[in-house]
């Protein structure tokens, strides 16, 4: 028996759109979904049936079912947000399971054989509990993340196999919902990750939602209300205008609005300034943190969606003095360079030299007390520390007679812990003594992962009590892990082979909701001969109509 070899998979998980790709034959290659897309929108919803619809049928939904339609729920990963889709009721990280899940049965169709293990990109200032929620989904997926990697560091990583020579860049990461700066050396095989910074609150959405805020305001009449379907349409309309970026900026509004709202340079700077000047802090500490000047950059990279953006771009080079350059399709090359890595870690030959590093995107450590004052930050490992990292620190007791110490761990940069975000505490024993007379040693342990481990040691008893950071907004115990695989499992789910009719059913529908008189009429005709062709229930009738219809959409112009 002949063993086979595995396969390397690499998963960009996205806030506004996924993507998987496979490495092989030397090579990072994007797996096209159901319909033969390289983007799934990262969509999910609850039909009539209570089938769950994800990607693009559910996508369209978004205008005319949204609340029964979830989006941009990557960001709201561990935290106690909800979302009641129909009759379900899911979490965030249940959501992008339910992304995994189409994404692995996709890979799944194109190769012809099973996928287990992966390489799962997140935003490099995902915090430890948000990654360790990633790390679940892939359970709920079925799927092992056998690595978690930084979005910015999966891009410089597909970028770095172009490169022969020493080179230092400055990858620019601007996707749907996050935003990570990170500073990368490249030379003699290694991939040396110097400094990474970022905002975990902000991206392209943020920039579609100012934009829609201006047109809602721009069109309200004394202080109307929108309903939630008529905020979906001006929010998709103002999508599709952002993603126009045309020199002459203007957002269709579709009915009832029948509006065109036109905007100059200078308008749209002035609607986009609060997302610009939010970008320009974590491009400044990251190159602080490296040490480096702008002049230093040999190389600017955009990554994400949103950095196709003129004035994202504008802003971009005016620091760093450089133009950039999008040589890899911004969407797709997280994708290709957590493949790369799979690659990596599988000693595939055509990669074998490459060396990658990684640094803690943030300051992790313990609520402390000095000089009087109480609760006061007292970092274990530093932001920008290379990783994996192992760092201890001692620290005393600090009352006659204390018999417990408290262990409260942070991850931040301010002085106060109130301040910063807490991750979990714990109590151990110590021995009753003179105040001081008693030390702790308190080890944090950093993997590659970018998940801690927390080993405090009474010095004078040698006692040790480990600590494995699981801590869930809903303290999550094994049973509930089980329960919400069941309810999973459970779920009904349309054939994947059924996707690309439910896909042009629901796209259909929405553009008879969004149209009227004459166009509405097109649209009409076109889901009679759609309904037609389905309930003829003859395959090739049905897969001839569905292009015949995609191609009169693409003529008429619809999206």
């Amino acid at each position: 028996m002949t063993h086979k070899q595995p396969i390397a998979i690499g998963i960009d998980l996205g806030t506004t759109n996924s993507a998987i790709a496979i490495w092989r034959d030397g090579k990072a290659e994007i797996i096209p979904n159901a319909l033969a897309q390289y983007l799934t929108p990262s969509v999910v919803s609850v039909d009539d049936d209570g089938q769950v619809l994800v990607g693009d049928a559910a996508q369209s939904r978004l205008i005319t079912r949204p609340q029964e339609t979830a989006a941009a729920f990557k960001r709201y990963v561990g935290t106690e947000k909800t979302y009641q889709l129909g009759k379900h009721r899911f979490s965030p990280t249940e959501l992008c399971a339910l992304i995994l899940r189409s994404l692995k049965a996709d890979a799944e169709a194109y190769l012809g054989e099973p996928i287990r293990e992966v390489v799962i990109s997140v935003p490099a200032y995902f915090s430890d509990q948000q990654r360790k929620q990633v790390h679940h989904a892939a359970e709920l997926a079925d799927l092992i993340a056998v690595r978690l990697i930084n979005e910015p560091t999966a891009a410089c990583l597909a970028y770095s196999l172009h490169e022969s020579h020493e080179r230092r860049f400055l990858v620019f990461d601007l996707g749907g919902g996050t935003f990570d700066v990170t500073v990368v050396e490249h030379a003699d095989g290694f991939v040396d990750v110097r400094a990474s910074a970022g905002d975990n609150r902000l991206g392209g959405e943020d920039f579609t939602q100012c934009l829609a805020d201006f047109v809602i305001e721009k069109i309200s009449k004394d202080g109307a209300d929108f309903s939630l379907a008529d905020k979906a349409k001006i929010l998709r309309a103002c999508e599709d205008a952002k993603r126009e970026n045309a020199s002459e900026f203007s957002v269709s509004l579709p009915e009832p609005f029948s509006d065109n709202i036109s905007l100059t340079q200078h308008e749209l700077d002035g609607v986009w300034k609060s997302a610009l000047l939010r970008l320009s802090q974590p491009l400044r500490q990251a190159l602080s943190d490296a040490r480096i000047s702008p002049q230093d950059i040999d190389e600017l990279i955009f990554v994400g969606g949103a950095t196709r953006l003129r004035q994202v771009q504008q802003l971009a080079t005016r620091l760093i003095g450089r133009f950039g350059q999008s040589s890899l399709d911004p969407d797709l090359v997280v994708a290709m360079g957590a493949a790369t890595q799979a690659a990596c870690r599988l000693r595939d030959k055509a990669v074998e030299e490459i060396v990658l590093t990684d640094v803690s995107p943030f300051s992790l450590g313990v609520a402390s007390n000095r000089n009087g004052q109480v609760d006061v930050f007292s970092p274990i490992i530093e932001r920008n520390t290379v990783i994996p990292t192992s760092r201890v620190e001692r620290y005393y007791t600090t009352s006659d007679n204390q018999n417990k110490v408290r262990i409260a761990v942070y991850q931040g940069e301010r002085f106060w812990v109130r301040e910063n975000i807490k991750i979990d505490e714990f109590e151990i024993d110590v021995p009753e003594n003179k105040a001081g007379d008693e030390a702790i040693d308190v080890r944090f342990s950093y993997d590659i992962n970018g998940l801690l481990e927390v080993d405090v040691t009474v010095v004078s008893t040698q006692k040790c009590t480990q600590k494995i950071i699981d801590r869930t907004p809903v303290g999550m115990s094994e049973d509930d892990k089980k329960a919400s695989r069941e309810r999973l499992a459970a779920l009904k789910v349309h054939p994947r082979d059924k996707l690309p009719n439910i896909a042009l059913s629901e796209k259909l529908n929405r553009l008879y909701e969004e149209k009227l008189a004459d166009e509405r009429y097109l649209v009409e005709q076109l889901i009679i001969q759609f309904t037609q062709a389905l309930d003829s229930q003859d395959e090739r009738t049905i897969r001839d109509v569905r292009e015949d219809v995609n191609r009169q959409l693409k003529i008429l112009g619809y999206k």
